[in-house]
């Protein structure tokens, strides 16, 4: 996309005990969040958790049965949609069939009554913003979808909106163009620093362009932060399940020296990171350990790697760039994923191996 200075002015959003309910069902569960100005702050969750309803509830959509909703600190519950000032981009892109791209993404400043110079100057530059310029005369029905995404965008773009919400706004495309429009989109997010709110429930997407990360379950939120530190530090088993994939051991806590746990899990000690929890002796625990921070050791390997364990493959595929393996091991079945250059052929089955991983890949996290 074409380079651009930023422009737009950045608006913080708050939610605030935020609560809609359909009967029985919390749709959404007293949800209290604040999003920075210029933050891409991303709502992820399976089907059900709330995110479009909080989506929908932040654009006037849908109305709270309690809490607030401000934007710099102003109330806004009662203002309707239109008086927001909130670009939206909706899953099916919602554009005219009927009218071209250039008009599709004048529309909004057409209905707030800008004069027709004015309204063409802002079309030029949201066409410019996401090289489109060519296209400009033609129907949506004559666009890729890709690009029909990007005149979507534009027309949210287009009117200089306090806030840009965006409702699964790639799920229609298919894996290579949405791995290319979400750095697309996050290029474009740095240069006008406008504050993003995007619902996906694609957990690569969420970690690819967003700064912050909500995890929410049933209406709730379970956790928040950077991508990395969700990925890395999960708090829960559903964290560690849904943002990526783990191998779970269950344990006895028996010690812990310099932020370091062990745990003995089936009677073999577990060495696992304690930096921010305290664990009493005999207390059960739950472990995650990401496929990707086992590696393969052989019998000269020590070093870093606090945790070795020997097991046979019960499983192996080739990746490409790595191979998977799923270990039969005292302690259970391990998933490692290692890379494939470098350390000879995929491994058969039957074959034993001996895994490795540090302390720290080996992480606390609440069984729910």
């Amino acid at each position: 996309m074409t380079e651009a200075p930023v422009s737009h002015p950045q608006h913080a959003l708050a939610l605030r005990g935020l609560t809609k309910r359909y009967g029985n069902l919390a749709a959404i569960d007293d949800v209290t969040l604040d999003v920075a100005p210029g933050e891409f702050l991303s709502l992820l969750g399976p089907s059900g958790s709330g995110k479009t309803s909080i989506l929908m509830a932040i654009a006037g959509f849908v109305r709270p049965d309690s809490g607030d909703i401000l934007l710099d600190g102003a109330r806004i519950n009662d203002l309707p949609p239109e008086k927001r000032n909130f670009g939206v981009v909706f899953q099916g892109y919602a554009l005219f069939p009927h009218m071209s791209v250039r008009a599709n993404i004048g529309y909004p400043l057409s209905v707030r009554g800008l004069p027709r110079a004015a309204i063409a100057e802002r079309v030029e530059r949201a066409l410019d913003l996401v090289q489109l310029g060519a296209f400009a005369d033609r129907l949506p029905r004559q666009l890729s979808g890709g690009q029909q995404q990007r005149v979507a965008l534009a027309r949210a773009l287009v009117f200089e909106p306090a806030v840009v919400l965006l409702d699964e706004p790639l799920s229609a495309l298919d894996k290579k163009l949405r791995a290319e429009l979400e750095i697309e989109l996050k290029q474009l997010h740095a240069r006008l620093g406008t504050t993003f709110v995007n619902v996906t429930h694609d957990q690569e997407e969420a970690m690819t362009m967003s700064d912050r990360i909500v995890i929410l379950r049933d209406g709730r939120m379970v956790q928040v932060g950077r991508p990395s530190e969700l990925y890395d530090r999960p708090a829960t088993r559903f964290v560690a399940e849904f943002l990526g994939r783990a191998t779970f051991l269950e344990g006895k806590a028996e010690r812990c020296e310099d932020s370091v746990l062990t745990v003995a899990v089936r009677g073999v000690p577990i060495r696992a990171s304690a930096a921010t929890q305290t664990v009493a002796p005999g207390q059960t625990v739950l472990l995650a350990l990401r496929p990707e921070r086992v590696t393969l050791a052989n019998g000269a390997q020590t070093g870093e790697h606090a945790n070795r364990i020997t097991g046979t493959v019960a499983s192996a595929a080739f990746r490409g760039m790595q191979h998977y393996y799923a270990v039969d091991t005292p302690v259970g079945p391990i998933a490692a994923l290692v890379p494939s250059f470098g350390i000879g052929p995929l491994r058969e089955v039957g074959t034993s191996i001996t895994l490795a991983w540090p302390s720290d890949a080996t992480i606390l996290v609440a069984d729910d």
